[in-house]
């Protein structure tokens, strides 16, 4: 075959869409590059499985393309060791292959988007950019949805969006009568209940090569990992994983949605870290699936089983994914850049050591970061309301608490991760995102899991030697960040129940407070 080609096209590693209308037509004159690059290795510290499985998938692409008929070009870190950045690469490969024209996707991150469109500004040849070809809304609708610096809500938006694609709505109207059924996701899993959690569908790719290339080129990750990677990784498993979620998670899904429990740690089931939850974020995030296809074979399932699935399951799961989604994207591209360096509650805390092993007597905290650890995965409201949360109490610096969100979870691609962590958990953004902090005491913990029962620490209890360090964190916050929050109506109560107590005893629960944060790496 002749080396020299008339056009390259890059394809990312979150960009593995087998729909995306380039793919309609075979040109022998166009290159297709899909490659492993050291500087998306090395920009924050990953996951050793989110890496896997990324190059997995990529790796799985690349492979259907070419047997597509398409001429793709997989590099992977031993062939791009020589070039430091993506611009070398790509200089590279239009001098080697004569190319005329250069074209890629916009990437879903502002740093690499930024970086693309300086590189095409530099370039002697045409180039051009196109649209993912994966979202419900495009980039140009974004920009009419979402205004910079604006406090936008996620209710009215989903409404909006379940309008516009006519999605669980009848005449005009949503399906039962009601928008929103999050009051009926709210249970806590019952032992008696245990017995109704599925054991997760696994997989088993080998990623040796993988493991090893990781050593070879000294890649620091975190986490854990072995030779057979339990993520889908093509479209195929990705499909397969659907359609087990429809048909064995989706009928509880929404009742038991925020549940948390440490009680299902049996190493031959593992089902206490996927619960009810489709798992499904890597191949959505990566475009190996699309959002549309997963609400419609959500909806399709509900609709022929209407006596196992009812509206507040899939309800649920179609404002997680028409609604949260697609809101946070707009968030994160109509704020950018300055959104990254948001600090409203001014937090200076470095984040604790045992971020990184799990080595807490903190039981909620434990499991919450072992289970991260070992898949790297941990579902919303452990994300929000268990490492969240602890960090927005104790005042850990958002770039920190950025920085391990991005890197530990398999799903975290900075779009999504960012408008959760700085905006919906770290309230760093001002409320941007969302309407209130989710500040909470241990009582949440408490109502929403059984991580209590079997802790170190008392969750009763607010002052004393063995109290839930939850307890006091919470009160010291609301104290500190009183003329915030004061006039929220949402935190009216809590002021009102702060109020009541005693001087002296505010100043016995704001004194245990700052010995905890005197102390957090005891914790």
């Amino acid at each position: 075959m002749n080396d020299t080609a008339d056009r390259l096209r890059l394809i990312l590693g979150d960009q593995l869409n087998a729909s995306h209308s380039w793919f309609q037509h075979r040109d022998p004159q166009t290159i297709y590059v899909i490659a492993e690059m050291h500087q998306e290795t090395a920009y924050v510290k990953h996951h050793v499985q989110k890496v896997c499985a990324f190059f997995a998938a990529m790796t799985q692409f690349a492979t259907a393309l070419e047997s597509a008929g398409h001429r793709v070009m997989h590099l992977t870190l031993d062939d791009t060791e020589p070039f430091e950045k993506i611009d070398d690469l790509l200089n590279h490969l239009i001098a080697k292959h004569q190319i005329t024209h250069f074209e890629y996707q916009l990437p879903d991150e502002y740093r690499l988007r930024n970086i693309l469109d300086k590189y095409c500004l530099s370039l002697a040849i045409s180039s051009q950019a196109y649209e993912s070809e994966h979202f419900f809304l495009s980039e140009a609708h974004i920009e009419k949805e979402f205004k910079p610096n604006h406090h936008h809500r996620m209710e009215p938006f989903y409404r909006k969006m379940r309008k516009r694609f006519n999605i669980l709505m009848e005449e005009g109207e949503p399906v039962a009568g009601k928008w929103n059924f999050d009051s009926a996701n709210q249970n806590k899993l019952k032992p008696s209940e245990f017995d109704s959690v599925p054991t997760p569908l696994l997989f088993a790719n080998d990623v040796t090569d993988i493991l090893e290339r990781l050593e070879r080129h000294n890649v620091t990750m975190i986490g854990q990992a072995d030779n057979h990677l339990l993520w889908p990784v093509n479209r195929q498993q990705a499909s397969e994983l659907l359609v087990f979620f429809c048909r064995y998670c989706l009928p509880l899904f929404g009742k038991f949605q925020d549940a948390m429990t440490c009680k299902l740690d049996d190493l031959l089931t593992q089902k206490q870290w996927s619960l009810f939850h489709s798992r499904l974020s890597f191949a959505l995030n990566a475009k190996i699936l699309s959002p549309m296809q997963v609400i419609d074979a959500a909806i399709t399932e509900f609709n022929q089983r209407p006596d196992a699935i009812d509206i507040a399951q899939i309800e649920g799961f179609v404002r997680q994914i028409l609604g949260w989604r697609e809101f946070v994207r707009g968030i994160y591209w109509r704020n950018m850049p300055d959104y990254q360096n948001l600090n409203t509650l001014e937090a200076s805390l470095s984040l604790p050591s045992w971020f990184w092993t799990g080595k807490t007597k903190m039981n909620c905290m434990h499991h919450a970061i072992q289970q991260s650890l070992d898949f790297a995965y941990a579902h919303h409201i452990q994300r929000l309301m268990i490492t969240g949360n602890f960090c927005l109490l104790t005042g850990i610096k958002p770039d920190e608490v950025d920085e391990w969100y991005l890197g530990i979870y398999i799903d975290a691609i900075e779009w999504v991760e960012m408008p959760n962590t700085r905006g919906m958990s770290q309230f760093a953004d001002g409320g941007i995102v969302a309407s209130k902090a989710y500040a909470a005491s241990g009582n949440y913990v408490n109502k929403m899991s059984d991580y209590c029962s079997d802790c170190h620490y008392n969750v009763k209890q607010i002052t004393e030697p063995k109290a839930c360090p939850l307890n006091a964190l919470y009160w010291h916050f609301m104290h500190t960040h009183i003329e915030q929050f004061n006039n929220n109506p949402r935190t009216r109560m809590v002021y009102a129940n702060w109020k009541k107590k005693s001087a002296e005893q505010q100043q016995v629960i704001l004194d245990r407070a700052e010995q905890l944060l005197l102390n957090i790496e005891e914790l």
